[in-house]
């Protein structure tokens, strides 16, 4: 998970800064801007959220009117090398500086493919390094034989999309010409543009649109590609030849601001709608529990734990305080370093728990890090029953499509029960969303999203060559060296 924006306008830089700030919850590991003055390009890169990377001094250096950033968050490579952090930049046949949001899943093949060309060397161990110079490569043989058009780089985008598997959106600087983005043929991340009349913005979610002076915007469709030249004229194509629409179904339960509208689903209503269906479960299948008040896990489960309330009938109460000085746990590297920052994030409003049966409701249960923390803060707070309620089925695979879900022995509902589930947090019960009443909680608002990707929940990969054999080399690779986990730091031990 990653957050990119494009500009095409006046101050570019300063513009694509302001709008990261709407997006920097989709990654705090570091954060990049490229900017295009006629035909020279400029790029600066620095660690933490974009506010800590860069300087107005440093803003200041870049000067031009249309540009790309990026904020990240490492699911392919490492979050503290500074090759890594994005944007990528290549300057052949055209120069190209390039973020990516997603995950390719047939990274040794794409290398296989650039091996052939003495010309191309990938320097890390990012994917988005990879797909740049796919881009490149293709764009180059075309070249040989075409003058640069839009039509070339549509082109490029098609033979490009032919080689990848996995999920990527993508805003691409075309040094001398323009702003080129496009989208997987199964739109798995989200990404969207818009116009206010002279200027153009591209960014993962419209979140960013409105505080920019933006109104007016559309979702890049699966497969399609836009490219605004430098007269700002929009040019835009379909390059799949077989899109099938599969939006994550993560970007609602928890990646995606409230705020946002993706696929012309409000965030907010979606998360709503999951909320007054887990009260209908709780109704129809749990009535018999005492339950004084609702709790909500700040923030990404307050508005699921507001209408679950309101369904059931049941005092909401916002009796966990979060710290605002420390981020956002899930997209924090390592156990070790989750359960630290679990600890600090959240304190609890005594009064509200003493002698009380109360439900928490968060928006998902992963790793189970938080979950366990807040159930002890609960009962040390004087909680006689404590209920744990999560918007979101039971994370029982790993996310291969840019989420950093990666191994089983990381999620606590690979293998356990419900019950088994409860005894490791805590509680006293835990009660789970059915995957149907989420599917049907996002579709109230758009009934034409006929399907979601959700291989966390179902493991089903329907998109790239996903087969066990990956699945245990992603195991192989990713746990327990990443994190530098021990046995004891992991719901269930490593086999």
């Amino acid at each position: 998970m990653c957050g990119l924006i494009g500009y095409v306008g006046e101050n570019a830089a300063f513009q694509m800064f302001a709008g990261l700030a709407f997006l920097q919850h989709r990654g705090q590991d570091s954060a990049g801007i490229a900017v295009m003055a006629d035909e020279h390009a400029y790029v600066e890169k620095g660690f933490g959220i974009a506010e800590e990377a860069f300087s107005a001094e440093k803003l200041a250096n870049l000067s031009g009117n249309f540009g790309v950033g990026h904020v990240r968050y490492s699911t392919s490579g490492s979050a503290k090398v500074l090759s890594e952090i994005q944007p990528f930049y290549i300057n052949q046949p055209y120069g190209m500086i390039l973020a990516h949001n997603g995950n390719l899943t047939n990274q040794q093949q794409l290398r296989q493919f650039l091996s052939q060309d003495a010309s191309r060397h990938i320097n890390s161990a990012s994917d988005s390094e990879i797909l740049v110079n796919v881009l490149a490569a293709v764009a180059a043989e075309l070249a040989r034989s075409e003058t640069f058009s839009p039509q070339l780089l549509f082109q490029a985008v098609k033979e490009t999309q032919r080689h990848l598997q996995g999920a990527y959106s993508v805003v691409v600087l075309i040094v001398g010409y323009g702003l080129l983005a496009f989208r997987d043929p199964h739109g798995i991340r989200p990404l969207v543009y818009g116009n206010n009349g002279s200027d153009w913005l591209v960014a993962s979610e419209n979140a960013a649109f409105r505080p920019l002076g933006f109104t007016q915007w559309r979702d890049v469709a699966p497969g399609e590609a836009i490219f605004i030249d430098q007269q700002k004229k929009l040019h835009r194509q379909q390059c799949a030849d077989h899109a099938k629409h599969l939006p994550c179904m993560f970007e609602y339960i928890y990646l995606a601001r409230p705020d946002s509208t993706l696929e012309g689903v409000s965030v907010y209503k979606a998360r709503l709608n999951m909320g007054r269906k887990l009260g209908e479960k709780i109704r129809r299948e749990y009535s018999d529990l005492e339950i004084d008040c609702i709790v909500p896990v700040p923030d990404s489960g307050r508005v699921a734990a507001l209408e679950l309330a309101h369904s059931i009938n049941i005092p909401y109460r916002e009796a966990l305080v979060k710290n605002r000085h420390v981020g956002r746990t899930f997209i924090t590297a390592g156990q070790k370093i989750r359960a630290d920052s679990a600890r600090k994030k959240l304190n609890v409003i005594e009064s509200e728990f003493r002698d009380k049966c109360v439900m928490l409701v968060d928006d998902s249960i992963v790793r189970g890090t938080t979950g366990r923390q807040l159930v002890e803060l609960a009962r040390a707070a004087g909680a006689k029953q404590v209920y744990f309620a999560s918007a979101a089925p039971p994370v029982c695979y790993p996310n291969v499509y840019g989420i950093d879900i990666s191994t089983r022995a990381e999620l606590l509902a690979s293998t356990r029960s419900e019950a088994a589930i409860a005894a490791y947090l805590g509680a006293d019960k835990v009660i789970y969303q059915s995957v149907e009443d989420l599917v049907a909680a996002v579709r109230e608002e758009n009934s034409a999203l006929e399907d979601f990707e959700m291989c966390c929940f179902d493991g089903n990969y329907r998109v790239g060559e996903i087969d066990q054999d990956y699945l245990e080399a992603l195991e192989k690779r990713r746990a327990p060296e990443r994190d530098n986990l021990a046995q004891g730091d992991l719901p269930f031990p490593l086999q």
